[in-house]
């Protein structure tokens, strides 16, 4: 079964201007042409596309994720390379993680903060308390936001 652009894209969960882009950037050149030029995608390209969308979801640049298809395209002889390319975004995935758990656990810190101030009626209550009242999960992430390296 032929898909066209639009019905792929819906597929996927992009726009069709956004798959024409990755066609025009040659991030597709697994996929068919009908004899007037009209890309035909195929059951087969969604495993393509879903791997494309991943990497361009971990942050890879188009130029990378090209390299990589048509590294693919090639065949066995580039499989150390892919892997080697995988095992990196896979780390910078690991990395974008440990930053967002950082950044949610600030928020979950400071969402703390002003539900006890709004208990309290005032910010100096959160404010003054001394770390070892603070809630053990909260201490590390108060020092880091006032700069601090040693318990108080």
């Amino acid at each position: 079964m032929f898909y066209t652009v639009g019905e792929m894209a819906k597929r996927i969960g992009i726009t069709p201007s956004a798959l024409r882009y990755y066609d025009k950037e040659g991030l597709l050149p697994f996929v068919e042409r009908s004899s007037g030029g009209i890309r035909m995608f195929k059951d087969s390209d969604y495993e393509w596309l879903q791997i494309i969308e991943c990497l361009k979801k971990t942050g890879m640049k188009l130029k990378d994720i090209k390299k990589f298809v048509l590294m693919a395209m090639e065949g066995d002889a580039t499989i150390d390379d892919r892997l080697e390319l995988i095992i990196r975004q896979q780390e910078a995935v690991h990395n974008q993680i440990a930053e967002l758990q950082q950044t949610l656990d600030t928020l979950d810190f400071k969402r703390w903060y002003y539900e006890t101030a709004k208990q309290a009626g005032t910010t100096d209550v959160p404010r003054d308390m001394p770390m070892q009242e603070l809630p053990e999960k909260y201490r590390e992430i108060r020092k880091k936001l006032q700069g601090n390296d040693t318990v108080k």
